[in-house]
């Protein structure tokens, strides 16, 4: 069974920074490509950024590129979004997925599995 586990989320002040984590178990991690998404209250889910299983080739969306950075660590089963410069507009729950292809995807509905997401609030 393939599971996803992120963490690090939290409150913060507009202009601090965040790492979350996800660590993946269940299945052989250094071949997916790993994303994380974002869904605000009352919004849908959006793509935030992706990275491929060598972590040679990132994605990432126009609103975050610049300020965050999407990494992984193949030994450890883990993915980073390491988020600077933080503003209101993130406030959102963070969601890690992976999916079965060595293909970058923007489209949530082409991701396999899904963690329960991190809460990351920023305050003005």
């Amino acid at each position: 069974q393939v599971q996803l586990v992120e963490s690090g989320g939290g409150l913060v002040q507009a202009g601090d920074s965040l790492r979350l984590s996800c660590v993946v178990s269940g299945r052989t991690f250094s071949t997916a490509v790993m994303g994380w998404f974002r869904q605000a209250p009352g919004k849908e889910r959006e793509f935030v950024a992706a990275i491929i299983g060598s972590g040679l080739s990132t994605l990432y969306a126009d609103s975050v590129k610049g300020r965050f950075t999407i990494s992984r660590d193949n030994a450890q089963n883990t993915v980073y979004l390491q988020m600077n410069s933080l503003k209101p507009e993130d406030t959102a729950v963070y969601f890690c997925a992976a999916r079965n292809t060595q293909y970058v995807s923007r489209s949530r509905y082409q991701y396999d599995y899904w963690g329960k997401g991190t809460q990351v609030t920023v305050s003005a």
